[in-house]
């Protein structure tokens, strides 16, 4: 299986192109520019490097959230336009989801991606590593950071990733104390997202272009209500 998979949803975008779980080749991109701008021609360098054709790929997976609202709106809006071309299903992957792989993936059994959601809020969520998979221990959402640190295992190691460290890092340490580990991994998540969509696709949890939906967790500021 062929699949696309697209990472919106921080400054730093990804795009993968996965046969089956192996990685065939990723561009990363970390810049000031705008993903708008350039997600469409890092998928025709990424499918042109490897000699491919976009109407060869069997799905498409995407970042559907939680992270930039503007990020997210525009690798949404991009992939239903490919797969509703297409007729292909898309696999909405949870960004937190993406990185605790990452880290998984580096050994971690214990996982909090921890995304800056602005506003004094996380999301976060805590994921257990185990054969069948990441399990869910403290579910995704949108958090005030001392009540997310709250929730944590204090006695055991966790790994920890995502925009959320820059800001809120220094709170940890009361909640995790010297249990708290900083793997140094790629921020860029493509490659995972596209695995997780392969995996929800074979599950028969891929759906069309029309279904395809955001994960916000909270709405938008153009979504909340007028305060006069």
């Amino acid at each position: 299986m062929l699949i696309l998979a697209v990472d919106t949803t921080t400054p730093g975008g990804s795009v993968a192109l996965l046969e089956d779980d192996r990685l065939l080749g990723e561009v990363n991109i970390e810049s000031a520019g705008t993903h708008s701008a350039r997600l469409l021609r890092s998928v025709d360098v990424l499918v042109g490097a490897l000699g491919r054709d976009v109407r060869a790929v069997d799905a498409f997976a995407v970042a559907a959230g939680p992270g930039s609202f503007t990020g997210i709106r525009v690798g949404l809006g991009a992939v239903k336009a490919l797969a509703f071309a297409s007729g292909r299903p898309v696999a909405p992957v949870s960004s937190l989801e993406a990185l605790a792989a990452k880290l998984a993936a580096g050994g971690a059994r214990l996982a909090a991606p921890l995304l800056d959601a602005k506003k004094g809020e996380v999301y976060a969520a805590l994921f257990e590593a185990g054969r069948s998979g990441l399990a869910e221990v403290v579910p995704q959402g949108a958090y005030a950071p001392d009540a997310f640190f709250a929730r944590l295992p204090a006695r055991r190691v966790i790994a920890f990733a995502g925009t959320g460290l820059a800001v809120y890092r220094d709170k940890l340490s009361p909640y995790v104390r010297d249990k708290a580990r900083f793997p140094r991994r790629s921020p860029f998540i493509a490659a995972e997202v596209g695995r997780l969509g392969r995996a929800m696709v074979l599950a028969g949890k891929g759906v069309d272009a029309a279904s395809l939906e955001p994960i916000y967790f909270r709405s938008s500021q153009a979504e909340e209500p007028c305060r006069s």
